[in-house]
């Protein structure tokens, strides 16, 4: 692979808004994951086209597809190989450029707004643990740069609220949030802090209720979006990107 996370994440944010996201972001991708296709796809925008109907009633199926159907309730990627057998794979998806199939969800404010995929031929190798730990952090930036891109363009009052409420965090907070920021778990952010998880789990529930957010994506994109109003236009003290996605 050519292609790092973090160069990943960094094109994110340059995305100017969703449509580029899916021109630009979705082959590299691809091309990191070693995939035949990739695509990241918005419902509201699907659910638009009437030529794809037929088509997203079945692929959007909770009953027919497992797939959508383990996103939907855990909001985690997820490969065909951890909800079906191959045999049953083929049955539900039988094209031979989805023998192997790895989808993760967009969320926005809690909801599953739309998702990020990635399928390989029979002759690739299937998907794999690390595959799905490196497409929940993707996940975690798509979700934390479609809520703020989505709060941004919803209202201009907001960030005035955004800025008193992330005002009140601590130091000990924001060093949390930055980690958070970078797709880190709560155990790794308490091995790094050197505090334990269970502290670092208490003290993201005290942040979302000063927040007023109830997940990592919408507090990440909250403070983020208080800095591209800043009037300054300074990084804030925790030098903080829009990221994530992760209940605690």
């Amino acid at each position: 692979m050519t292609l790092s996370l973090k160069l990943l994440f960094e094109g994110i944010y340059q995305a100017e808004d969703e449509d580029r996201l899916r021109s630009h972001l979705a082959p590299k991708i691809g091309e990191y994951f070693a995939a035949k296709r990739s695509g990241i796809f918005f419902f509201d925008k699907l659910l638009a086209d009437q030529k794809l109907q037929t088509v997203l009633n079945l692929a959007l199926s909770l009953e027919h597809n497992p797939v959508a159907r383990y996103i939907a309730e855990r909001h985690t990627p997820v490969h065909e190989g951890l909800v079906t057998t191959p045999k049953a794979w083929k049955l539900i998806c039988p094209r031979p450029d989805h023998w192997h199939v790895m989808a993760g969800p967009i969320v926005d404010r809690g909801q599953v707004v739309g998702s990020v995929g990635c399928t390989r031929e029979k002759s690739m190798p299937a998907f794999d643990t690390q595959d799905l730990a490196d497409l929940s952090a993707i996940c975690l930036h798509l979700s934390a740069w479609t809520a703020s891109a989505r709060l941004t363009g919803s209202t201009t009052l907001q960030p005035q609220h955004q800025s008193f409420s992330t005002s009140r965090l601590t130091p000990r907070e924001l060093q949390i949030a930055d980690l958070v920021a970078l797709g880190r778990t709560n155990a790794e952010i308490g091995t790094e802090l050197w505090i334990t998880e269970n502290s670092v789990k208490q003290a993201l529930k005290r942040m979302f209720r000063k927040l007023n957010v109830s997940s990592r994506a919408e507090m990440v994109a909250q403070i983020s979006t208080t800095q591209l109003y800043s009037s300054s236009n300074r990084p804030s003290p925790s030098g903080l990107m829009p990221n994530s996605q992760r209940m605690f």
